[in-house]
């Protein structure tokens, strides 16, 4: 298990990464895509992201949205792997 990271280390990291934010307990980022359908390849590329990790986040669709929502269960809040997880994701989705 890795520990709950603390409001301020969450803040720094947010401050330099555009679009995500803590809500709650949780890193979020909603992205905007072209067509469902790019929503739909959009979240099949956090899919193998994620399965890569095997850490998953939480995913919503809405049409040309896709919202995702990280945070570990078992430290009940954000860690260094939802961090590694959203990160992994911007990179992999030019979506920085």
């Amino acid at each position: 298990m890795t520990g709950k990271l603390s409001g301020k280390e969450i803040g720094l990291w947010t401050d330099s990464h555009p679009g995500w934010k803590l809500r709650g307990d949780a890193l979020r980022k909603t992205y905007r895509l072209s067509s469902f359908r790019d929503s739909i390849v959009f979240v099949n590329r956090v899919a193998t992201i994620a399965d890569e990790l095997d850490h998953h986040p939480d995913i919503r669709v809405r049409f040309d949205k896709v919202d995702l929502r990280l945070w570990s269960h078992d430290a009940g809040g954000v860690t260094a792997r939802d961090v590694a997880l959203a990160e992994k994701i911007d990179y992999a989705t030019s979506a920085r």
